[in-house]
């Protein structure tokens, strides 16, 4: 029994000596972006892509190798005929120049894609590090209000032994309590585990935990950390912005480079129609012994000959399946521009919508709601109220402070989905707004 105590505690010892070279690092939200491009793993797959691209550009450029050629006959041929030694090499005619424009529009086309892939993950960095954020403020919140509901069920026990309330008063601020930590420990798991959303996102392999080093949305709003302008400037009419962020947005480039390598593509498809040359050339000699002269005799050889002539087979269904191809390729850029402005109007009214929602929250509701919560405090201790009503107000006071944390959240995470959307995370705001960031 002393020895599986033993090997228990071995195991749970090392257990813990591997948890804890886990490095906890705190990073303030462009840190986080920082990090998550300078370690993330998809993105280091994704841009070696890149790298594949460009070899593939040197082999479009490729020449034909050369074949070497002997002719030595035998029998009678073989006492007539001379022995030959050459080379034989094909030129291909119109292909390589236009492959090698192939392989470049698709190194640009994956260069955007690349682009596309490190922007996302700068709003998804911004996204989860904000959704941290919030579940850290969340859970300040219910734990102060955890402390409210502690000095209540002690108002009520001090109350219930003066004989001033009934006991089911304590009961009642117990149950409230017991509620309430039940909610803190609810809070506490949310926090875990939009904290392991977070690393899952910089997706760093060496070993770091990165934490928000905001703990909660401050009261003096941390517009600037967050990277987000606050919610009273004025936001530019949709007209100003559709244009701009159709010219910007990575979907949109994409899909026009496609247009482009398809194009290329039907270049090089079309181009198999056109025959090759093949070119060869050597040295041919006869031994005395095959002359009636007895003397060696030497000299050279030359041939041409045009190759894959398309005279059975000329390429009809794979020009026409690229033909396709392009005329996909210009109807997805039709669709993804007509997507996109659709995206882009929902990003635009959402954000609209959080940033009345958030000042709403900071001018009447947040306001109204502390007087209120004190009145009926006072209320309760001075005898004028009873505990269920009190209870009820704080519950609702609770509702209140986290809708307010959620409404900053959304205000954060609308931002970003805006600023996926336009695809542009420096978006220029009016100038006398910017000078006050």
């Amino acid at each position: 029994m002393k020895k599986v105590i033993w090997l228990f505690i071995f195991l749970l010892s090392i257990q813990c000596s591997m948890l804890g070279a886990e490095e906890l690092k705190k990073v303030y939200l462009d840190e986080a972006i920082d990090a998550a491009l300078k370690n993330n793993i998809d993105l280091k797959a994704a841009q070696i892509e890149i790298n594949i691209a460009k070899n593939n550009i040197k082999s479009a450029n490729r020449l034909q190798n050369p074949s070497l050629d002997a002719f030595y006959f035998l029998g009678g041929a073989g006492q007539s005929e001379p022995k030959q030694l050459g080379v034989s090499q094909e030129i291909e005619i119109a292909k390589r120049s236009a492959r090698k424009k192939l392989a470049k529009s698709n190194l640009q086309l994956v260069q955007k894609n690349v682009d596309y892939t490190k922007f996302d993950l700068k709003m998804d960095v911004r996204e989860a590090y904000i959704n941290l954020v919030a579940a850290k403020s969340i859970l300040h919140t219910l734990e102060q209000q955890k402390l409210l509901q502690d000095e209540l069920f002690e108002i009520a026990q001090t109350r219930a032994k003066a004989g001033k309330v009934p006991e089911i008063d304590v009961l009642q601020a117990e149950i409230a309590l017991n509620q309430m930590i039940t909610q803190v420990n609810s809070a506490k798991v949310n926090v875990k585990t939009a904290l392991s959303s977070f690393n899952k996102i910089i997706n760093d392999p060496n070993h770091i935990t990165y934490d928000s080093m905001d703990k909660i949305f401050s009261e003096e709003n941390n517009f600037d950390e967050m990277l987000t302008p606050p919610p009273d400037f004025e936001f530019p009419q949709f007209s100003e912005i559709v244009q701009k962020a159709i010219a910007k947005r990575f979907d949109i480039q994409i899909a026009k480079q496609q247009i482009d390598v398809a194009e290329k593509n039907l270049t090089v498809v079309a181009r198999q129609r056109i025959p090759d040359i093949s070119l060869v050339g050597g040295y041919a000699y006869q031994v005395g012994s095959q002359m009636d002269s007895g003397h060696f005799n030497s000299g050279a050889y030359a041939g041409a000959s045009l190759v894959n002539i398309p005279l059975f087979y000329n390429y009809s269904p794979e020009i026409q399946n690229a033909a396709y191809k392009l005329q996909q390729a210009e109807l997805n850029f039709d669709s993804v521009k007509n997507k996109a402005i659709k995206d882009l109007s929902a990003a635009y009214e959402k954000f609209l919508t959080a940033v009345e929602n958030l000042n709403y929250y900071e001018k009447k509701i947040i306001k109204n709601s502390e007087e209120l919560i004190e009145i009926s405090k006072d209320s309760y201790e001075n005898g004028k109220s009873d505990i269920t009503s009190l209870i009820v107000m704080k519950q609702s006071y609770r509702s209140i402070i986290v809708g307010y944390t959620y409404a900053l959240a959304d205000y954060y995470n609308s931002w970003t989905n805006f600023l996926r959307e336009v695809n542009d995370e420096n978006f220029d705001l009016p100038e006398e707004e910017v000078e006050e960031l």
